[in-house]
This record gives C-alpha cells, sequence and structure tokens, in this order.
C-alpha cells in the first residue's frame, strides 16, 4: 500500500470528531465484562480475588483504551478499521467470556484472545499503514505485544500464585509501554508528532466507557432487586444504590468530566494529559466494579451485621472512585477540591464504627458522604462563572 492509500485510513483535521456508532457497539461487550468482573469479586472478597479482579479488569481495559486510541488516530468509516474494531470486539467478547474461569480452567482461552487481538491488530496495522510514517508505532506495538505474549501464555500454563503473578507481569508491560511511548529497539519511542488526538474524541469515549460502568452497576441493583423479591428491607437497600449511582454520576460530570475536551486542547502536553485521564478513569471504573459488589450484597442481605469484608467494598467502592475522580479533577484543573479527599477520610473513618450496623444502613452511611460532596460542588458553583480548565504544564 502506497503512503497515499494508507493516509486516507487516517482522520483528517476537518473530520467529524464525535465517536461513532461502531465505538458505541465495540463498547456493549464490556457490560459483561464488568458485569462479570463484579461477579468475581462478589464470589471472592479476599486479597486473592482482589488481586484477579484488578489483573483481568487491567488487561480489559488496556484493549478498550488502546481500541479508543486506534479509532482517535484513524477514520472509523473506512473498512478496514472497521474490521478491526469488529474482529476486536469479537476477541474482547471471548475475553469477557472466560473471565470467571480465567484463574482456572479458561486460562488459556482468556490469554490466547487477548494475545491474538493485539497481534493480530498490529500485523494488520503493519500492513495496511505500508509506506507512512505511522507503520513503524505498528512495529513498536507488536514488539512490545509480542515481549507481553511470553508471560501471558506462560501464565496460562500453570495455576494459582504463577499464573497471577505471570499476568501481573504482563498487564505492567503493556501499560508501562503504552505510558512510555512503546520504546523499541532500532525504533526509538513513539515521538509525539505522531500520535495527535482530538481531544473531543478521546473525552467522548471516556465518558462513554464511565457510562458502562454505570450501567453494570444499574444491572447489578436491578437483578438483586428482582431476586430479593421486593421485601421492604430489600427495597430500600435499593433506594440506597440508586441513589449512590446517581451521586456518581453527578460528582463525574460536575465541571471535570464535561470539559475534559477543552483541557486536552489547552495542555501544553495533551498526549500525558490524556494518558493521566485514562487511568483516573480506570481507577474511577474500578470503584464503580467495587461499588456494584457491594450494592449486591446490601440488597441481598440488608439486615444484620456488617461482616469487614462487606465493609470493605461498601465503602471502598466509593473511596477508590473519589481518589480517581480526585485524580481526575486534577489532571483538568491542576488542583483537586478538599471535598475529595475529605470523602475518602470520611469513609475511611467510618469504616471501624460501623461493624455493627446492618450493611443497609453503611450503604446510607456511603450515600451521604457523596450527597455532601455534591452539595459542596453545587455550592461552589453558585454564582460564579464555569472555571475554565487548566490543567498543570
Amino acid at each position: 500500500m502506497t503512503t497515499s492509500r494508507a493516509a486516507e485510513l487516517l482522520r483528517r483535521p476537518g473530520d467529524p470528531q464525535r465517536a461513532t456508532f461502531l465505538e458505541l457497539f465495540f463498547d456493549l461487550v464490556f457490560v459483561l465484562a464488568l458485569a462479570q468482573l463484579s461477579r468475581g469479586l462478589a464470589e471472592d472478597l479476599g486479597w486473592s480475588g482482589a488481586f484477579r479482579v484488578l489483573v483481568l479488569l487491567g488487561a480489559m481495559w488496556w484493549v478498550w483504551a488502546s481500541t479508543a486510541w486506534l479509532t482517535d488516530r484513524t477514520d472509523p468509516h473506512r473498512p478496514t478499521i472497521q474490521a478491526l474494531v469488529i474482529a476486536t470486539m469479537v476477541g474482547s467478547l471471548v475475553m469477557a467470556a472466560a473471565v470467571p474461569e480465567a484463574f482456572g480452567d479458561k486460562g488459556l482461552i482468556f490469554a490466547g484472545a487477548y494475545v491474538a487481538v493485539q497481534l493480530s491488530r498490529g500485523l494488520v496495522l503493519m500492513a495496511v499503514l505500508r509506506g507512512h510514517k505511522l507503520q513503524r508505532n505498528a512495529v513498536r506495538g507488536l514488539f512490545w505485544y509480542g515481549l507481553s505474549a511470553v508471560p501471558w501464555i506462560a501464565g496460562a500454563l500453570v495455576h494459582g500464585t504463577a499464573r497471577g503473578g505471570l499476568w501481573a507481569l504482563a498487564v505492567v508491560l503493556d501499560h508501562t509501554a503504552g505510558r512510555t511511548g512503546f520504546p523499541t529497539p532500532g525504533a526509538g519511542r513513539a515521538p509525539g508528532q505522531d500520535l495527535v488526538i482530538s481531544g473531543e474524541h478521546l473525552s467522548e469515549r471516556y465518558r462513554q466507557f464511565f457510562i458502562i460502568a454505570l450501567g453494570e452497576l444499574i444491572l447489578v441493583t436491578g437483578l438483586a432487586l428482582s431476586s430479593s423479591g421486593f421485601a421492604p428491607d430489600a427495597a430500600a437497600a435499593f433506594a440506597v444504590s440508586i441513589a449512590t449511582t446517581v451521586l456518581l454520576w453527578r460528582i463525574y460530570i460536575y465541571r471535570a468530566g464535561e470539559v475534559l475536551a477543552k483541557a486536552i486542547a489547552a495542555s501544553t502536553d495533551p498526549i500525558r494529559l490524556a494518558r493521566s485521564t485514562s487511568y483516573a478513569h480506570l481507577v474511577m471504573v474500578a470503584g464503580v466494579v467495587v461499588a456494584a459488589v457491594g450494592a449486591e450484597l446490601v440488597i441481598a442481605h440488608p439486615l444484620g451485621h456488617t461482616p469487614p469484608a462487606w465493609m470493605a467494598v461498601i465503602l471502598g467502592g466509593p473511596g477508590l472512585y473519589l481518589a480517581g475522580r480526585a485524580r481526575f479533577e486534577h489532571a483538568v484543573f491542576g488542583r483537586v477540591s478538599r471535598s475529595r479527599p475529605i470523602g475518602v477520610l470520611a469513609l475511611a473513618t467510618l469504616a471501624p464504627a460501623m461493624l455493627l450496623l446492618p450493611p443497609v444502613v453503611v450503604a446510607a452511611a456511603a450515600a451521604l458522604v457523596l450527597t455532601g460532596i455534591a452539595i459542596s460542588d453545587a455550592a461552589r458553583a453558585r454564582g460564579r462563572p464555569p472555571e475554565p480548565p487548566s490543567p498543570p504544564g
């Protein structure tokens, strides 16, 4: 393929920068993926369960994020790019289906699907971008995904702690390579001019994934209420869960979530800002997944004492979300509202005092902390002009 034909696959400055229906279609797979992850954590609330979910979430997120960056740089209306996205969607669906037994008998399916997605996509891009300078980026990606394929496949062939360690290494390799520009022997790292991005497109993609995460929380909440038989105590827990979901949404969109595109455009280093907000969203999504586990437990067992592991997810989910939200705010405005760390501290302080209280009361206390943050946001904004983004240099 000539340079001109390869260039046809790339977005042009005047092209629409909104996310496409193809990308929304791709996102549907991750409703299942997040539901599977929350189910896995609910079944193993120990440290080992949390570690496994973190590893699997890191892999699933990297497939999604690398696809979002692909469609940000290329034109998703081109048949070649559409085929790549759909192939990635199928591979992601296989990974999501294998999540419940990824650390059991389906380890090779999960790891094999991940490796196949990343390597095959790199091979296709290297072929279709032949003659264009971006072909070197495909080469860099192939080098690193080939490197991480070793611990992915080796981990699938062993069990227990060895698999967890090897897969954690693979996830770290992939994420580190992405954050550092895929430095490759003989090719160096991807130069900034090769990574021109659309702030509008990426910010919309991040928002859409966060909505997918909230959708998974709503799904879990609704299914738990249905299974409860609509008992009065379960209905009360359901109301608390829905209130928590609305508050998570409200705190997210307050300014930072609305002006991310402008922040990327105003940044002196938009690539670094986009990467930083990507990981902030990963932490927020992890918090929502944990909160979904807490919601399911509270609706199923609203009364009685609250075991420490339940306390960890009921309060830890919102706390993890607020930590990610604080990082997101700092990336956009260069500062963090005091209500974010105060909220995290309040949730941590509540834990030992509420061990003898019913789960529904613990969940209500977490919702009250989130309510205080939302009220603080509204009070700070009242009577003032909207704060413009001011990302750190």
